[in-house]
């Protein structure tokens, strides 16, 4: 991603309050192949665009990738290099019901930038707001705000609605998390199907 405003660093860094909590020996992301599927399991960091572009290269029969447990980025400027790799190079994403905790934060982010999404139903789809490091949260933030770009850019990269940011901010503090229902999903639009 090319960042081409200097006052985003900082966000970026920190956009998500949650990220910390992982501490320092969370999993990594990463990719385990079944056929044409990768099985991602783990925190988005930066090492993420690295095994994405592996990916690509390494194993082009995989069209899908399964986020079976992603609760989040610890950098967000990865997070969305790595998910404009995705999108692309023309990846599917799905969320399986068979994990507790789903997907969350950076992860739903990631999740979108997949060309068709779906989810099975009993999948869990988390969002909240972003905090940066100074204890400002991005519901605290004036919408016409710059800090709102980064993230309102993608979305529209992704063909995915503002008013989806809008909710992810109100729907939980950055502390905590607010799983999304299925009609959510669907009021958003987060598959395409």
């Amino acid at each position: 991603m090319n960042v081409k405003h200097t006052f985003f660093l900082p966000l970026i860094l920190l956009i998500f309050a949650g990220c910390s909590a992982f501490g320092p020996d969370y999993e990594a992301a990463a990719f385990t192949i079944e056929g044409d599927k990768a099985i991602m399991r783990g925190v988005i960091d930066g090492t993420t665009p690295e095994r994405v572009e592996a990916l690509i290269e390494d194993h082009p029969e995989v069209k899908t990738i399964v986020m079976q447990h992603v609760p989040g980025s610890v950098d967000d400027e990865s997070n969305l290099k790595a998910a404009r790799l995705i999108r692309e190079h023309g990846f599917h994403t799905h969320v399986p019901a068979i994990d507790e905790e789903g997907i969350a934060s950076g992860g739903v982010d990631f999740f979108l930038a997949g060309v068709q999404r779906t989810v099975e139903t009993g999948a869990n789809l988390g969002v909240h707001s972003w905090a940066a490091g100074d204890g400002t949260t991005g519901a605290d933030v004036p919408k016409d705000d710059a800090q709102h770009k980064l993230y309102l850019d993608y979305y529209a990269e992704m063909g995915t609605s503002a008013d989806f940011y809008w909710f992810t901010l109100n729907a939980a503090p950055a502390e905590s998390i607010h799983w999304m229902t299925a009609e959510e999903i669907e009021t958003y639009q987060m598959t395409t199907e």
